[in-house]
């Protein structure tokens, strides 16, 4: 998207419509991490001020009315939270409605929520896509919204407009209008191509980044969303690249000639942290993101010290050691002090990753299969949030509710992209054109 193609907008059309009601409708957190009984949302096809052709991928508004309404109810469907109708199982709406909704024709339906909206072509091509939340028994208007986008860009009104539902009905921090950088990969077990892709948290807007030349691994969003951090073996030995999106350049972290691998943003984007092995033993460094500087040293115990996640806050720092003889997770202080064990619950643990919430550690419990698990920042409260035979490296979503993770199938080795939420009971698994691994949720879109 370019810069402040995608803006909040004056409805113009709709100026002299009430002030937005704040008051009623469902309110509330859902930080316990419990199942909600499922609230019926009914999302009809957003009507056009005029059906005229668009660049946008649906050709006419008319089309992208429906195609927008479409986005929204799968969004909600898949965070497992509400029960939303989408727009093929209801009617049509009249333009003029979006903004005067007939209530009585929604209450025999069992509706509890409506969504409604608009899409409105502009001259030079622009697209306005109007987004409103309203409460049926209450017969009022919650929340209301508008995007200017290109066309291009679309979709992007769609998250928005979900996330903007989502975030006024749970209390939550929205999490739609976001990206995911993964790992996609082709060719035998033993000689897999593995290259850097992004996609959109739906799977949507598909691209690979590198070509496949060289094994690309545990790619990390910067922040800002500018650039990713991965792992290539670009000059045939494991080293730590930063892509930077709009460029296309790439950067060497470190020069070291030790490998380096397991890259790590900060909170701020200042730092990277990344691990480096010499001479069998392997640390934890911390180096400016900008390059140049002496990399730091954060832990010097004999064995391999992997990884790196920091707290929200980057006050503290997660990682995994077998400094005890196994794999486990360790939590430290972030200039490396105060480094204790967490994890004591038996088997292995190991890719662990700090909540954007700060409440919870995700990991992989390895105790005969590979479980994708969380915990406690103390080590307590141990759930796991799947069962299969090999699930790991587990990334937040940017709101903290959904743990995405990759997957092995036994036998063949195949590899995809799962979503979970924290009851566990939401499992999907997500689209790519090929096999994907590691992946990265990146943070709400700026």
């Amino acid at each position: 998207m370019k810069t402040k193609a995608l803006i909040a907008a004056a409805f113009v059309a709709f100026a002299a419509q009430p002030a937005l009601a704040q008051e009623g409708g469902l309110v509330g957190s859902v930080s316990d991490e419990s199942e909600w009984q499922d609230l019926g949302i009914a999302i009809p096809a957003f009507p056009a001020q005029q059906d005229v052709p668009t660049a946008a991928a649906p050709k006419t508004t008319g089309a992208l009315g429906v195609a927008l309404a479409q986005i929204i109810t799968d969004d909600l469907q898949n965070n497992g939270l509400f029960r939303p109708v989408g727009p093929s199982a209801l009617p049509r709406i009249a333009f003029g409605e979006a903004t005067n909704p007939q209530f009585g024709r929604w209450t025999p339906l069992g509706t509890e929520m409506l969504v409604h909206g608009f899409v409105r072509a502009a001259a030079d091509g622009q697209l306005t896509v109007g987004c409103y939340l309203y409460d049926v028994q209450l017969q009022s208007e919650l929340v209301r919204e508008g995007y200017v986008v290109a066309p291009s860009d679309w979709r992007r009104a769609a998250h928005k407009c979900a996330d903007l539902i989502y975030s006024r009905l749970s209390g939550e921090d929205p999490f739609f209008d976001s990206k995911i950088a993964y790992i996609a990969e082709t060719g035998p077990k033993d000689n897999r191509r593995k290259r850097l892709a992004i996609m959109d948290s739906d799977g949507a807007n598909h691209r690979f980044i590198t070509s496949g030349s060289s094994t690309a691994l545990t790619p990390r969003y910067s922040p800002d969303y500018s650039k990713i951090a991965y792992l290539s073996y670009n000059d045939g030995n494991p080293r730590i690249y930063v892509y930077d999106i709009a460029s296309g350049r790439q950067t060497l972290v470190t020069e070291s000639s030790n490998a380096t691998f397991a890259p790590r943003w900060s909170p701020d984007g200042r730092y990277i942290l990344y691990s480096m092995a010499i001479a069998g033993n392997t640390d934890i460094y911390r180096v400016s993101s900008a390059g140049g500087g002496r990399p730091v040293k954060l832990t010097s115990s004999p064995g391999i010290d992997v990884g790196g996640s920091y707290s929200p806050d980057g006050s503290k720092i997660v990682f995994e050691s077998d400094r005890s003889g196994s794999q486990q997770i360790y939590v430290m202080d972030a200039d490396g002090s105060n480094q204790r064990r967490i994890s004591f619950f038996g088997g292995r643990a190991a890719t662990p990753e700090w909540s954007p919430r700060g409440d919870q550690i995700a990991f992989t419990h390895i105790s005969g299969n590979f479980r994708i698990a969380v915990m406690s920042p103390g080590g307590g409260s141990l759930r796991h949030l799947t069962n299969a035979w090999q699930d790991e490296a587990p990334t937040w979503s940017p709101n903290g509710r959904i743990v995405q993770f990759f997957r092995t199938e036994r036998n063949s080795g195949n590899t995809s992209l799962w979503q979970v939420d924290l009851t566990g009971r939401h499992l999907r698994k997500l689209d790519t054109p090929e096999d994907a691994s590691d992946p990265s949720w990146g943070p709400v879109r700026p």
